[in-house]
């Protein structure tokens, strides 16, 4: 490894061989999985070896849920009974704690799924700064909450209640960062958690495990290892989860579902696949537009749901913008996370430049070409990125959701052509839109608002910032994350209601005075 900075190298093998059940990391002694990277440690390419992680099955999906439900406890649990301000003391402690694991988990982020140092770095940060974030929302939340209304002869005091046992599923693109905007909403509104990591992405779990036993009341956050029908699907065929809150795919989501006996008592909070296209119009700024479209389709090799994942460029300018964004992306720096100036990293899953080498033999056995130099060039861990054009709809890469480094442009005249194919996707997340013109732009924005959920002007499609709600429409999302939304996604609205009169208004005055309910309380938690 004397090839690796000494500050990124993994010295030892990660055997992960406890889990997080009820309060206790118990020993593992079953079977294990290998956890490889596609960095190589050596100069003759090959996998590295990082560590292990159990495989589970149904005996402990079922002791998780047995925690779990024991945690809840048909609401009478110490969990969902607790003060607000006493669960934000257990959320401050353990983000407290996270705080600590900043470096071994940035190097986790690195080998695990090939992110940069530097967005290693961020999205670490990132998920600290939202969890605390978060607190402060549940403040303000619970402030409002802290009265009585009086209407029509009726006081009530209205506030947002957990739901019950919650099912998190995570990504691997974001393991930690939209894991957390799941996981975290969920515990803090009093829901007890079962969360399994994803399957790239998992090691770094580890460094937070202590972080989780000791913050948390005993079943309240409960963490399975390995694949997802084998731990996930029992979890659901219980009948005892109330939330299945996933990030990922369509069809595992609609898999779970189906395997949940009562589903119309099954809370979805989920984000799932996108097609996010880019509207590049004629009078475009093109160093602007070229800027963010290379950002916004390469970032992280492509690999999020909100990269750009097809680029709409008018006929007049399609030339121009084709030379100039294709020399761009051949000047793009492949390498390892930690090195300087690097754009292109490792693929994590070894099957992608594979997949992604598919999409661009069917675009050019139908009339598409690689218009950049390096385009499709393979090394052992790697494709380069392939810049498509012309694309048309008898491709597959105008289809699928490709998720990884090949950029298909397409061509149109007539701006109602990309809003058609817009409203006859399956996907509704986000679009940009490049342009200046005010009466081209300000009919196209009213449109495309129905059509998606965040139009973004003269940028690249983005989650953040975290304020925002996060969300899509058809086969994009069910449910809105963000600081304010998630907290209300993960609750319901419960309230306590009495008839004014005398007697009913002695008995809640004293309720308040004597502080003994923890919902009937006007507290204010600065």
């Amino acid at each position: 490894m004397n090839l690796i900075p000494e500050e990124f190298q993994i010295s030892s093998l990660i055997i992960q061989d406890t889990y997080l059940v009820n309060g206790e990391l118990k020993k593992w002694t079953g079977q294990t999985t290998p956890v490889f990277s596609t960095i190589s440690s050596t100069e003759k390419y090959e996998p590295t070896l990082l560590g292990s992680i159990p495989f589970m099955g149904e005996t402990e999906a079922l002791e998780a849920v047995e925690a779990a439900d024991v945690a809840f406890n048909n609401g009478q649990g110490l969990w969902p009974t607790m003060k607000v301000v006493d669960r934000i003391k257990c959320m401050e402690k353990f983000v407290t704690q996270m705080k600590n694991t900043r470096s071994e988990v940035v190097k986790l982020l690195m080998w695990e799924i090939g992110k940069t140092l530097g967005d290693s770095e961020k999205e670490f940060d990132r998920t600290v700064e939202y969890i605390y974030d978060t607190i402060e929302s549940y403040k303000e939340l619970n402030a409002r909450s802290a009265h009585f209304s009086k209407v029509q002869g009726i006081n009530a005091m209205v506030r947002r209640g957990p739901l019950g046992v919650v099912l998190c599923l995570g990504p691997y693109n974001y393991p930690l960062n939209e894991t957390f905007s799941l996981l975290i909403p969920a515990l803090i509104m009093g829901n007890p958690v079962i969360f399994k990591p994803a399957k790239h992405g998992v090691l770094l779990i580890s460094p937070l495990l202590e972080a989780f036993r000791s913050s948390f009341p005993k079943g309240v956050i409960n963490i399975l290892y390995g694949r997802g029908r084998e731990v996930a699907s029992p979890v659901m065929k219980s009948g005892k989860v109330d939330i299945l809150a996933l990030i990922g795919n369509s069809k595992s989501a609609i898999a779970l579902q189906d395997q949940h006996p009562n589903k119309n008592r099954l809370r979805l909070v989920l984000g799932l696949e996108a097609k996010n296209p880019a509207i590049i119009l004629p009078d475009a700024d093109l160093d602007l537009a070229i800027q963010e479209c290379i950002a916004g389709s390469l970032s992280f090799n492509g690999q999020r749901c909100t990269a750009l994942k097809i680029l709409y460029v008018h006929e007049s300018i399609v030339e121009e913008f084709n030379k100039r964004f294709a020399s761009k992306v051949d000047a793009l720096n492949f390498g390892n996370p930690w090195e300087k100036g690097v754009s292109l990293t490792p693929l994590p899953e070894k099957e992608k430049p594979a997949y992604i080498q598919g999409l661009i033999d069917d675009a050019t056995s139908k009339g598409a070409k690689v218009i950049n130099a390096k385009g499709g060039q393979h090394s052992a861990n790697y494709i380069f990125p392939a810049v498509l054009f012309p694309i048309n709809k008898e491709m597959r890469v105008y289809h699928e959701e490709q998720f990884g480094p090949v950029v298909p442009v397409i061509t149109f005249k007539d701006i109602q052509e990309p809003l058609n194919d817009m409203a006859e996707s399956n996907y509704g997340q986000q679009v940009s839109l490049f342009g200046k013109d005010i009466k081209t732009i300000a009919p196209l924005i009213d449109t495309l608002v129905n059509l998606v959920s965040r139009v973004n002007l003269n940028s690249s499609c983005q989650r953040g910032p975290d304020v925002f709600p996060f969300t899509g429409r058809k086969d994009s999302a069910v449910g809105t994350l963000s600081i304010h939304d998630a907290l209300r996604s993960f609750s319901i609205r419960t309230f306590v209601a009495s008839k004014d009169n005398d007697y009913n208004n002695e008995i809640l005055q004293a309720l308040l005075n004597s502080k003994e309910s923890n919902f009937i309380n006007t507290d204010y938690i600065l």
